[in-house]
C-alpha cells in the first residue's frame, strides 16, 4: 500500500497536512493531471457493450459534491482520505455486504473496509503480503479472514517482497520516495481466483485494491466477468497502471464511476453491475 501516516487519535480525524509532501495531497493534482487522459473512452465502450447485451445497469452520479456527502455520512473515520465516504455513499450505508480487500495493510488505520465491518455488519477477506498483520486481524477484525499472500497472476510461486523500517509501507519493488532500509522477504503468490474458489466465495460487493503498482498483475489473476464486484476501488499510481486497469475493466464490461475523480485523484472507481 502507499505510505500512510499514523496520526489519528480516538475519535479524531488527522489533519491532511500530516502526509509528507512527497506523497501527500499536494502531489495529487500533478499525478491526476498525468492520468486524466487515460482511456475515458473505455468506460463508454463498456457501457455500449452492456447495452447491446441487454444488461440492466445501475445509474451512476453525474457529479459529486464532497461537502454534501459529508453532510449525510460525515467525514471518513478510518480511510486515508475520502475513500470511506465515497464507498458508503455508493452503497447508501447498505448492511451486510462482502468485501475483498487486497493490500489491506493495518486492520483499522487507513482501512477502506473497517467502517463497513464495524458499523454496517459487513464481512470479507483481507489479503496482504506482510504476514505481520495477521495477529491484529485476528484480534480486531473478527468478521475478516486474513491471508498473507502476494496477489499475482498465478498461485504457488515465490515472490520477493520488501517491508520498510516503517512496517506499514511495503511493496514488491522496494522503492520508497522517503528512502529508508528494507527487509526483503520471500512470499508465496496467490491468484485471487484460486483464493476465492478455495474460500467458497460466490459474489463480491466491494473490491478494494492498493498494492503499489501491482494492480494489473493481480487483476490478471481475478475473473472480473465471474465475480463482477458492484464497486471496485483501485489505486492508480502511474499512467501505465491506469491504462492497464481501465482496459481490464472495460473488457469485462465494467464502467468507471467518473464523477468520483473530482473527490479522489488517487483511486479509480468501477462498477460491474
Amino acid at each position: 500500500m502507499r505510505y500512510k501516516v499514523t496520526t489519528r487519535a480516538a475519535g479524531r480525524t488527522p489533519p491532511r497536512s500530516a502526509i509528507p509532501a512527497s506523497v501527500g495531497r499536494a502531489n495529487r493534482h500533478d499525478r491526476a493531471a498525468q492520468r486524466i487522459g487515460v482511456a475515458l473512452s473505455l468506460a463508454a465502450i463498456a457501457t455500449m457493450a452492456c447495452a447491446r447485451a441487454g444488461n440492466r445497469q445501475r445509474p451512476l452520479p453525474g457529479k459529486v459534491d464532497l461537502r454534501s456527502l459529508q453532510a449525510v455520512y460525515g467525514e471518513a473515520l478510518y480511510s486515508q482520505d475520502d475513500e470511506e465516504t465515497l464507498i458508503r455513499a455508493f452503497f447508501a450505508d447498505r448492511r451486510g455486504g462482502f468485501f475483498l480487500d487486497v493490500g489491506a495493510g493495518d486492520p483499522i488505520q487507513d482501512s477502506t473496509t473497517y467502517f463497513l465491518e464495524k458499523h454496517l455488519g459487513w464481512h470479507g477477506i483481507a489479503v496482504d503480503a506482510n504476514a505481520d498483520h495477521a495477529g491484529d486481524y485476528r484480534l480486531k477484525r473478527p468478521a475478516t479472514r486474513f491471508f498473507a499472500y502476494y496477489a499475482g497472476e498465478k498461485s504457488n510461486l515465490q515472490r520477493g517482497f520488501f517491508v520498510s523500517e516503517d512496517w506499514r509501507f511495503s511493496s514488491g519493488s522496494g522503492t520508497d520516495p522517503r528512502g529508508g532500509q528494507y527487509r526483503k522477504r520471500t512470499v508465496a503468490t496467490i491468484a485471487l481466483d484460486d483464493l476465492l474458489e478455495r474460500e467458497k466465495v460466490a459474489a463480491i460487493d466491494l473490491l478494494s485494491m492498493d498494492i503499489e503498482g501491482a494492480e494489473p498483475e493481480a487483476l490478471r489473476g481475478f475473473d472480473l466477468t465471474r465475480y463482477r464486484p458492484e464497486l471496485a476501488v483501485i489505486e492508480i499510481g502511474s499512467p501505465a497502471v491506469g491504462q492497464a486497469v481501465a482496459e481490464q475493466f472495460a473488457l469485462a464490461n465494467c464502467r468507471e464511476v467518473v464523477a468520483y475523480r473530482a473527490v479522489d485523484a488517487i483511486n479509480r472507481y468501477y462498477t460491474c453491475r
